[in-house]
């Protein structure tokens, strides 16, 4: 396993996110032991989940699972940097009317102490928000933060799903403070995704965040069974993969050239862009997991990407070369 700096900070991660929201909806608790277990052997220490995954009407449920697997003990927690996010409704009568979507200090303190009781830890490494929340400032929001950090509840704070510009507002809120901000954004990237280039990936190598891609596959469009029956789970799937189709052959048939799987070289692909800090797998079972080790260890060559772009052409230069001049 290679690893990385997340972000900015000293905190080494690796290439490679484990990605838990299987867990409990499609993963079954022994199997999810099975891939966290097996996910530690080969190196991945970089654990990502949120208070919400688990299934309408259980949500909290793969905080839960998570949870028992550290209370296995044998250095679990202590070798995992884990992730968690904060944000969305939690289906708790408790929080009354500030239990809606949204971010506040009072959110923020009661739904990590949710996620430090369900994870069974005492703190986490980085805590996302898992949406930017227009609505309240950011003196709050950081407040709230600082005080968790003070307390040693949480490490660094991460964003999720935020523009170039909430990254850079963020970030000059923060200094303001002398505080240390964002170091990392989770965000929709991949070889389908590529508008991020405009204005993210940018805002983030130049305020030091560490970009953590989700669905670096497209919901499986990338992956090697997109062309296949089994490959397409709805039909709007199915629309989408009629529609990519002559892009999608291409990427099957240079997959063939190279010898790889198409999921492989997409996730490959992310690791070449220097403001990326580890893509998130979400594995379903232990082989998905297995298969997914190889991907460190493929280097794409300059041949290789330049067709990847004729392919998924990209805006080619970030904003406002892209389209100004």
């Amino acid at each position: 396993m290679e690893y990385t700096k997340l972000g900015r900070t000293g905190l080494n991660v690796s290439r490679l996110c484990l990605g838990t929201m299987n867990f409990g909806p499609e993963t079954d608790e022994k199997e999810a032991f099975r891939i966290m277990d097996a996910a530690l052997d080969a190196g991945i220490n970089f654990f990502d989940t949120a208070n919400v995954y688990g299934g309408e009407g259980h949500r909290g449920r793969t905080e839960e699972i998570i949870g028992r697997w550290f209370a296995q003990g044998g250095g679990r927690r202590e070798r995992v940097v884990l992730a968690t996010k904060v944000y969305n409704f939690m289906e708790d009568p408790l929080d009354g009317p500030n239990g809606g979507r949204g971010l506040s200090a009072y959110k923020i303190r009661r739904h990590l102490e949710g996620s430090l009781r369900r994870l069974q830890t005492d703190h986490v490494e980085l805590y996302q928000m898992h949406h930017v929340d227009l609505s309240v400032g950011w003196d709050e929001l950081w407040g709230a933060f600082e005080v968790a950090i003070q307390q040693g509840k949480v490490g660094y704070i991460g964003s999720s799903n935020f523009a170039g510009w909430h990254l850079a507002v963020a970030q000059a809120a923060a200094k303001e403070r002398h505080f240390l901000g964002l170091v990392s954004e989770q965000h929709k990237y991949n070889l389908l995704t590529r508008e991020p280039e405009l204005e993210v990936l940018p805002a983030a190598l130049g305020h030091g965040i560490g970009v953590i891609p989700w669905s670096p596959l497209e919901g499986g469009l990338l992956g090697r069974n997109a062309l296949t029956k089994s490959g397409a789970r709805s039909a709007r799937a199915q629309d989408r993969v009629e529609k990519l189709r002559p892009q999608l052959e291409a990427f099957a048939n240079l997959a063939k050239e190279l010898g790889e799987h198409q999921d492989t070289i997409a996730l490959a692909w992310l690791l070449t862009h220097p403001a990326v800090t580890a893509p998130i797998i979400g594995p379903r079972t232990l082989a998905q997991l297995e298969d997914s080790l190889r991907v460190v260890e493929l280097k794409l060559t300059d041949d290789v990407l330049a067709k990847l772009d004729e392919i998924f052409p990209g805006p080619g230069k970030p904003a406002p070369e892209a389209y100004a001049w």
